[in-house]
């Protein structure tokens, strides 16, 4: 199982790099949230995902499940969920603005630096 999860993260990470370099906006936005998803997921897998036994330890309790990878993972989850917001708002407010989500087309010229 734990190798499949790694197998599906290294795809994500692939799609998610192959995004980032595009040149458009909104793809860039799309990669962000795909290579967080993929840190996620190895955070998942390296942490061990274990079931059947309780995250609590008490006394006389001889197995339990290390809840800390997913105390981590929902963190992450809830920052880039802030993240992407942010930035598609950015995104949104350039499109507004410029009228193109191209990178290459919203470079400055000379005269507009």
């Amino acid at each position: 199982m734990e190798i499949i999860m790694a197998i599906a993260a290294g795809i994500l990470t692939m799609c998610a790099v192959y995004l980032i370099l595009s040149k458009s906006i909104l793809r860039i936005i799309i990669g962000t949230g795909l290579l967080s998803h993929a840190a996620h997921l190895l955070v998942m897998t390296m942490g061990g995902l274990k079931t059947g036994a309780a995250p609590v330890i008490k006394d006389g309790v001889t197995q339990y499940t290390d809840p800390l990878p997913q105390a981590l993972v929902l963190t992450a989850i809830v920052i880039s969920f802030g993240v992407t917001a942010f930035f598609l708002v950015l995104a949104y407010r350039a499109y507004q603005e410029l009228g193109t989500d191209n990178l290459e087309e919203m470079k400055g010229t000379d005269t507009h630096d």
